[in-house]
């Protein structure tokens, strides 16, 4: 059993949605190469961070991202196996790109209550102020906003009467 810590800059860019592994950006792997009857089993974390926008409000975005795998890497035999050992040495690029990629977020968010964008304006949404927003009434309904009582409520809604 062999275990090794690499520091390494990203191949290529890794992830092809809103968010992805740049290229260049540093890899911290923590490996386990453990010696078994078929190959060679290989184990291992890796830390790093994603970039890209939020999917709600477009803001640029870096977050973390933490990655545990596993593979059995065959010796060459008869059949052809998904990974194998090739002259004494495992190809861990395929493996640890396919992992980090999975597991990047398909509509990642800057924090988990964005509000998002406003769909009238294309404005960034802050945090209310506690004044109810004014919700756009479809036009074809708008012609209903007249029909009301002569006690000034709209039509169908109960009056406010509290009984003792």
């Amino acid at each position: 059993m062999r275990e090794h810590t690499l520091t390494i800059p990203a191949p290529d860019r890794w992830g092809e949605g809103i968010v992805s592994v740049p290229q260049g950006k540093e890899l911290d792997l923590d490996v386990r190469l453990e010696s078994v009857h078929e190959g060679i089993l290989v184990s291992g974390d890796l830390d790093t961070e994603y970039e890209g926008v939020c999917g709600r409000c477009l803001r640029d975005i870096a977050q973390p991202v933490e990655v545990e795998f596993q593979e059995l890497f065959e010796y060459p035999g008869e059949e052809t196996a998904d990974f194998e050992v090739q002259d004494d040495h495992v190809d861990l690029e395929t493996l640890v790109r396919d992992a980090v990629v999975l597991s990047l977020p398909f509509q990642p968010v800057c924090q988990p209550d964005c509000p998002g964008l406003d769909p009238a304006t294309g404005e960034r949404l802050t945090e209310s102020a506690g004044t109810p927003q004014q919700v756009p009434v479809d036009p074809r309904w708008a012609a209903l906003r007249g029909l009301t009582d002569q006690n000034g409520l709209a039509a169908g809604a109960a009056p406010d009467t509290e009984e003792s």
